[in-house]
């Protein structure tokens, strides 16, 4: 995991209006989320089976997460990346549980970054796509 250091950290928002325009930058939701804290994610790169993300932490600063216009506190943002099998996975017993099964868990949930100066300034460039919408 690598902590970027940006002006995000601390900025309030409303949590329906800025999830649905940050939609349009590839940000989802986060799927960790519950009441009181989620994120939004980006995809900063994908090649074979190693994925660079970008995840905006935030926490519910009024209201709840399933409410449109809760508002959000934004967290540290952080790159991290996935690491996952291409291949069969080689603990399915039968077909019938490997066609069904189709994803499998991530080899390395928190990979090493290499070239970190690289994913420190793209993480960066990719917050700046969030903060035009907060000021």
């Amino acid at each position: 995991m690598l902590e970027l250091d940006t002006p995000i950290e601390g900025k309030l928002a409303c949590f329906g209006t800025l999830r649905d325009k940050v939609d349009q930058h590839g940000y989802h939701f986060g799927g960790g989320w519950d009441y009181h804290k989620g994120s939004f994610d980006s995809v900063l790169h994908r090649e074979a089976g190693e994925t660079i993300y970008l995840r905006v932490p935030f926490e519910v600063h009024d209201g709840e997460l399933d409410d449109f216009n809760t508002s959000i506190k934004f967290k540290k943002p952080y790159v991290i990346k996935h690491v996952v099998n291409t291949g069969l996975d080689p603990d399915s017993s039968s077909l019938i549980s490997g066609s069904f099964n189709q994803f499998q868990e991530p080899l390395d949930r928190d990979a090493e970054i290499r070239d970190k100066s690289r994913w420190e300034i793209a993480g960066e460039l990719a917050i700046e796509e969030i903060l035009q919408y907060l000021e």
